[in-house]
C-alpha cells in the first residue's frame, strides 16, 4: 500500500473543507474480496491488459472496491453493487482504454463527471505515473472522491468540483491535457464541447459507451460538433474483451486549437448540443 497523502486535494467553487469530507466506516472487505477474485479471473483472460498493471494494483483495487461500497450507502455513487458485476463492468471496463492511453503522448490526463471515481481511479492506479485531476460537478461526489484518494494513498491524482464549462475556459485547464476521458456522462454532441476545450493539440478524448455503429444519429451528430471544436476523425473502437460484450470505446484526436466561443456558457452544451 502506498504511503497515504496528507491531504485529499479536493478544489472547486464548491469545495468541502477537510473537517465535512466524508468518514468512510463499516468497509465491505468481503465483497471487495470477492471483486478481486472476480477480476483476477477477468484478467486472465485478458492479458494485453494484465500485463501491463504495476506490482500492487490489485490491493489496490481491492481497498478501492471497498471504499467505494461502504461511500455507496451515504451517496447515491453506483447501482452495480455485486461484486462479479463491479469487476467486469467498474473495473475491467475501466482498464480496456489502457491500450489507447498507453499510445498517446504526455503524462496528464483530466476524467469528465468521475462520480464515483469511474473509470478515473482504476486508471490513475493502473497508470501512477500519469498525473490525474477528477471533476464532478456535485460537491457531495467530489468530497468522497478526495477520500478515496488519501485513504488509496494517491499522490498522482487531484479532485476538482467543478463544471467542465468553466475549466475548458480557466486558464489553468483549457487545452492543457493529453488524454481526456468520460463515462456515463453526456451524448456524445454535449460530450464533444465539455471535454475537446481541455485537451492539448495531439491529446484524445476517449469515451465509454454500449453498442454503438456510424449509422447512429448520436454518432452522425457528434461528428458535426467535433468538426467546430478542433477534433479528428472519430473512431468506434472495439476493446477486444470478450467479458465486455457489445461495449464500445469512441476516440477522438485533437487536431487544433479550440475557437474562442467554446466552451459555451454552464448548460448551455446541453440544452443547445453542437451538431
Amino acid at each position: 500500500m502506498r504511503k497515504p497523502a496528507d491531504q485529499p486535494l479536493v478544489t472547486g467553487k464548491t469545495e468541502t473543507p477537510p473537517e465535512r469530507h466524508f468518514h468512510l466506516v463499516n468497509v465491505d472487505d468481503d465483497a471487495a474480496a470477492q471483486a478481486r477474485e472476480a477480476l483476477e479471473a477477468l484478467l486472465a483472460e485478458a492479458p494485453a491488459i494484465a500485463g501491463t498493471l504495476p506490482r500492487g494494483f490489485l490491493d489496490d483495487a481491492q481497498r478501492f472496491v471497498a471504499l467505494l461500497l461502504a461511500a455507496n450507502r451515504r451517496v447515491n455513487l453506483t447501482r452495480v453493487v455485486a461484486p462479479a458485476e463491479i469487476a467486469r463492468l467498474h473495473l475491467l471496463d475501466s482498464l480496456a482504454a489502457l491500450p489507447l492511453i498507453d499510445g498517446t503522448a504526455g503524462r496528464e490526463a483530466i476524467d469528465i463527471g468521475s462520480g464515483g471515481g469511474l473509470p478515473g481511479l482504476p486508471l490513475a492506479l493502473a497508470r501512477p505515473e500519469t498525473r490525474w485531476t477528477l471533476v464532478d460537478s456535485v460537491g457531495k461526489k467530489a468530497a468522497i472522491l478526495g477520500e478515496f484518494v488519501a485513504a488509496l494513498g494517491m499522490r498522482n491524482v487531484a479532485v476538482l468540483s467543478d463544471r467542465a464549462e468553466v475549466l475548458g475556459r480557466a486558464r489553468d485547464h483549457r487545452e492543457r491535457y493529453a488524454v481526456a476521458t468520460a463515462r456515463a456522462c453526456a451524448a456524445l454532441p454535449v460530450l464533444a464541447e465539455l471535454a475537446l476545450p481541455l485537451v492539448a493539440p495531439g491529446g484524445l478524448l476517449i469515451a465509454w459507451k454500449g453498442p454503438l455503429s456510424d449509422a447512429d444519429n448520436e454518432v452522425r451528430r457528434a461528428r458535426v460538433a467535433i468538426g467546430q471544436l478542433g477534433g479528428g476523425r472519430l473512431s468506434i473502437v472495439d476493446p477486444a474483451v470478450p467479458a465486455l460484450g457489445g461495449h464500445r470505446l469512441v476516440t477522438v484526436p485533437k487536431e487544433r486549437a479550440n475557437d474562442a466561443r467554446f466552451p459555451r456558457r454552464p448548460g448551455e452544451p446541453g440544452r443547445r448540443p453542437l451538431g
